[in-house]
């Protein structure tokens, strides 16, 4: 019974700040796509994360420890991620009818990348939570919500930037070339952000949160762009 009951809480912690965040942004398409397509997409997100997990650990094993190399870890570790966000994304609805509008881009890659995020949360909270106990509990809150802030939100942006060039690449006919710099920029900011978690960690967590809104502040410009395009 405490095993069901810790297992349940564990999943729970671990969707809210996916499910949150998705529906905050999902509220940026003025003509919503089909919940199953949706659902779809979140779904191939999140087992995306675990081939990129994978090959996360294998990147490690050739990394050493000093900072130069510690930089190049995260950055690997950061362009492996966002690869693996996009194509989810991208193989799961580039053939759909209701994949129609500039806009769309950028709902279905987030909704890939929140899906990514609630497996990482699912990781990160249920080591929190191995034992159910109130300290665990009240430790997976503290973790809970560095998630909303922090990685989960950081998911969502980055992919929404990349959704923002795929859009563009759709509308111009090059796919290719606005795919690639869309990674480009997300891998960018997700190796800042990342950075900038290891650099204030013991101290201020408010700079990297900081930069998170910064980030948003142009995501939230990207979808008045699309939604404005004819």
């Amino acid at each position: 019974m405490v095993a069901i009951t810790n297992f349940i809480l564990i999943t729970l912690f671990a969707f809210i700040p996916s499910i949150v965040w998705l529906i905050f942004f999902l509220k940026e398409d003025l003509h919503p796509e089909p919940k199953r397509l949706i659902v779809f997409v979140f779904c191939a997100g999140a087992l995306a994360s675990i081939p990129a997990l994978v090959l996360q650990l294998v990147f490690q094993k050739f990394v050493a420890q000093p900072l130069d190399a510690f930089l190049l870890l995260i950055l690997g570790i950061a362009i492996i991620e966002e690869i693996f966000k996009f194509f989810a994304a991208y193989l799961s609805v580039k053939n759909e009818a209701a994949f129609n509008e500039p806009v769309d881009a950028m709902i279905y890659a987030i909704a890939a990348a929140l899906g990514f995020a609630t497996i990482e949360n699912l990781f990160v909270i249920g080591d929190k939570m191995y034992y159910l106990t109130l300290g665990n509990i009240m430790a997976s809150f503290s973790v809970l919500g560095f998630r909303f802030i922090g990685a989960t939100l950081l998911h969502g942006l980055t992919s929404a930037l990349a959704g923002y060039y795929w859009a563009l690449g759709r509308k111009f006919g090059k796919n290719k070339r606005f795919i690639s710099l869309g990674l480009a920029a997300a891998s960018a900011v997700h190796f800042f952000f990342n950075f900038a978690v290891y650099k204030f960690e013991n101290t201020n967590l408010f700079y990297p949160s900081l930069f998170l809104i910064f980030i948003a502040f142009f995501v939230l410009k990207d979808f008045s762009k699309l939604k404005s395009a004819k």
